[in-house]
C-alpha cells in the first residue's frame, strides 16, 4: 500500500495508538503534529496522501486546520476524529472539507475502514 499519512492530535498517546493501527495495516506514517498550526506546516512539508485530524486542539483547532489545508490543496484527504460525537462538530468538519469522521475511542477496524474508503 505505502500510502503516506500525517497524524494530528494533541495527545501523544492517541497519535501513538493511531500510528500503531496504521503501520500494522501497511500504511506509512510520515509525520505527526500536536496542533492545527503544526499540521498545516507539516502538510506543506510532507505532502501526505491523508491526514487524520483531531478536532479539539490548542492554538489552531482541527476544523480551522482543515480549512487552511483545503486552501493549500483542494484535493487533500482528511479524516476527522474526536471524542465528541456532537452532530454540529461532525457537520462543520464535513463542510470544512473532511471526507470522513471517526469517533474516539475508536476501534482499529473503523479507522482502517475510513482510511481505505478515503484513499483506497
Amino acid at each position: 500500500m505505502g500510502k503516506k499519512i500525517l497524524i494530528v492530535d494533541d495527545a501523544a498517546f492517541m497519535r501513538m495508538m493511531i500510528k500503531d493501527i496504521l503501520t500494522k495495516n501497511g500504511f506509512e506514517v510520515v509525520g505527526e503534529a500536536e496542533n492545527g498550526a503544526k499540521a498545516i506546516e507539516k502538510y506543506k512539508e510532507l505532502n501526505p496522501d491523508l491526514v487524520i485530524m483531531d478536532i479539539t486542539m490548542p492554538e489552531v483547532d482541527g476544523i480551522q486546520a482543515v480549512r487552511e489545508i483545503k486552501k493549500l490543496d483542494g484535493d487533500s484527504k482528511i479524516i476527522m476524529c474526536s471524542a465528541m460525537g456532537q452532530q454540529a462538530m461532525v457537520i462543520e468538519s464535513i463542510q470544512a472539507g473532511a471526507r470522513d469522521f471517526v469517533v474516539k475511542p475508536f476501534q482499529a477496524e473503523r479507522v482502517i475502514e475510513a482510511v481505505k474508503k478515503v484513499i483506497g
